[in-house]
């Protein structure tokens, strides 16, 4: 019983190296996931790898370069089941084979269906002893994206919030400057609003949030990454600002979903560096954002952008994560259509009373079941992590 518990210890600590290795993927992968690799024999590292989508080998192949003839009767810990298939490149299990590898730890299994367990299964016909599931769930933290993404097609969602303790996301409307920055939360929970913004493919918001605050929604993270951010904006109406911070900064990474027909205001924005796309408007009763909540006349409400079909197109665009950092509507009822996987909220303490804009606008129409949450403390904030539903697809 020692013996295997100094055994799981050192497995673990190893994993932890491969782990690291992945967190400097993220970023550099997508849309493959974040990866890394340790090849470790006699009790020392003789390889290391990450994937980067650019570079086109996956980490257990740059980890096999890197040993070269070391990697013969290693251990490899790697953070995802080694894939089986040919995509871009060959099979990594046959790699492993080849490179005489006599062990391999798994974090955790592949979500793709093409993948699932058999990486695995191959590796233990070859003869090589397979250990899965050390360190799984922060190993799955780190690709809660291309989970979804690869079995659904569709985007993981995370809406983010910073708000008061009774709720409220901002100062009542009016209270500040148009663009001016109203900071509810301390400095280092802000930086890691960045990290979030870098971890992800894109960041959603509404054109009442862009008419109210003005923000530039870019990712601030300084570190590396392969795609810009994708700042998307549901603006039904094509409302956006043409001197808006989003607009002014445009390098064709500003999406517009419309679902107004193309007009001249379109190839403006269009000739300024921003895409615009039409998307279906929501059927009454269907699932929704009331984008245009301000514009109200003989027939109403003007109808808004289907969630659904936002979030079916940006899966099309290879988008596997996005941060949501909207206003009370746009949360509402992207709670309401399903489309939320997770929720981080960073709660700051103090109160902004009944005239401050709420978290929701609406009640939620659907029964919400969170899994166990996370909370930290970062200095004067709290910060609560919770997924509403599992992308592994396993709860």
């Amino acid at each position: 019983m020692t013996r295997e518990i100094d055994r799981l210890h050192a497995d673990e600590g190893w994993m932890q190296r491969a782990l690291e290795l992945a967190e400097h993927s993220v970023g550099l992968a997508s849309p493959n996931p974040a990866v890394g690799c340790v090849l470790v024999k006699d009790g020392l590292i003789v390889g290391v790898g990450r994937h980067e989508y650019d570079k086109k080998d996956h980490a257990e192949i740059v980890a096999l370069k890197n040993a070269g003839g070391a990697a013969r009767g290693a251990t490899a810990y790697v953070t995802l089941e080694p894939c089986c298939h040919t995509g871009r490149t060959g099979p990594c299990t046959n790699a492993l084979i080849d490179g005489g590898v006599a062990r391999v730890v798994v974090a955790t299994t592949d979500p793709n269906p093409v993948v699932r367990g058999k990486g695995i299964e191959q590796l233990e016909t070859a003869g090589i002893a397979v250990t899965c599931g050390v360190m799984q769930s922060q190993a799955r933290k780190l690709n809660d994206g291309f989970a979804k993404h690869i079995q659904t097609g569709l985007p993981f969602i995370t809406l983010k919030a910073g708000l008061s303790l009774d709720g409220r996301i901002a100062p009542a409307p009016g209270s500040a400057p148009r663009g001016a920055p109203v900071f509810l939360t301390g400095e280092k929970a802000r930086a890691q609003v960045q990290e979030m913004r870098h971890s992800a493919d894109a960041v959603i918001t509404g054109v009442n949030t862009v008419l109210q605050d003005d923000p530039h929604l870019t990712d601030r993270s300084g570190l590396p990454r392969r795609r810009p951010l994708l700042r998307v904006v549901l603006d039904s109406g094509l409302r956006m600002p043409l001197d808006s911070k989003l607009v002014r900064t445009a390098q064709n990474d500003l999406l517009i979903f419309c679902t107004v027909a193309p007009t001249q205001r379109q190839r403006t924005l269009e000739a300024l560096g921003v895409r615009v796309e039409r998307v279906d408007p929501v059927e009454p009763g269907g699932d929704q954002f009331a984008a245009e909540t301000a514009a109200r006349g003989r027939a109403g409400r003007r109808s808004g952008a289907s969630l659904k079909a936002v979030m079916k197109r940006l899966g099309e665009l290879e988008i596997l994560s996005a941060v949501m950092e909207a206003g009370g509507q746009l949360n509402a009822s992207a709670l309401s259509g399903g489309h939320v996987d997770k929720i981080t909220l960073f709660f700051a303490p103090i109160f902004l009373g009944p005239d401050g804009v709420p978290l929701l606008q609406e009640p939620v129409a659907r029964s919400l079941l969170a899994i166990p949450p996370t909370i930290e403390c970062i200095d004067r904030d709290v910060r609560v992590d919770a997924y509403l539903q599992d992308p592994w697809g396993e709860s």
